[in-house]
């Protein structure tokens, strides 16, 4: 099952708001929302993070405030998703890196991951690789197929999906089913237009959804698409 929001307000970097979630085993699953294509996500008594940047994406975050990380995942190379210098704000002893193959050889430490490996990164919790890349014609210079990375986390069989710079790819249909939170990018051209975002939601039927990496998109454009889908839109800063 998924829990209950906890609070509507906008996650900020230093924000104790988060989305928690139950698993089916009782993990508590709290999501907070930094910035971007940035996430944080509490799982269990670990903390793992997603794409942390400081200086690449306004507003500037610090991250030597936030917990120290137990997992960080990186989508790809991108200034806006990795970002050294808020990596080693966050890493302490064991701290796990898991990265693309160019981020991994960028950043010089950390461990590569290529579409479809799977990682276990702690008692009941698994990462996948999955495919994240441009479709449309003229656009894939921006994130070529077969470079980047999105992720399936699974705990005790909670599943979200972090879905990087991507658009709405053939390979969404290959996703697990019962999908239970999503996060999925707006950001025209680099990503998906609004229209491309509902129909990928439409096709992996997330339970909830977090638009993101949506820069000055139009949100209002994602709920009216999405009114009446059953899918919880949830809309953060």
């Amino acid at each position: 099952m998924f829990g209950m929001l906890v609070s509507v307000s906008g996650c900020q970097a230093q924000d104790a708001t988060s989305d928690s979630f139950i698993t089916e085993n009782g993990t508590e699953i709290n999501i907070f929302c930094i910035k971007h294509g940035s996430v944080r996500m509490q799982i269990g008594g670990k903390w793992l993070y997603v794409d942390p940047v400081g200086k690449g994406a306004q507003p500037v975050t610090d991250y030597s405030v936030l917990p120290k990380a137990d997992v960080i995942l990186i989508t790809h190379e991108h200034g806006d998703h990795l970002d050294p210098d808020a990596i080693e704000q966050l890493t302490k002893e064991g701290t796990q890196i898991i990265a693309n193959t160019s981020s991994q050889q960028k950043l010089g430490r950390g461990e590569a991951m290529n579409v479809g490996d799977v990682r276990e990164i702690g008692d009941g919790v698994t990462v996948k690789a999955v495919a994240a890349y441009n479709s449309t014609e003229g656009r894939q210079n921006f994130h070529p197929k077969g470079r980047d990375n999105g992720y399936l986390i699974t705990v005790d069989g909670f599943v979200i999906y972090v879905a990087g710079d991507t658009e709405d790819i053939p390979e969404m249909k290959e996703l697990p089913s019962g999908i239970d939170v999503a996060f999925l990018p707006c950001n025209q051209p680099y990503t998906m237009t609004p229209e491309q975002l509902a129909a990928a939601a439409g096709v992996i039927r997330p339970k909830v959804l977090f638009p993101y990496h949506y820069g000055n998109t139009d949100m209002q454009q994602v709920l009216k698409l999405l009114e009446g889908s059953g899918v919880d839109v949830r809309i953060r800063q």
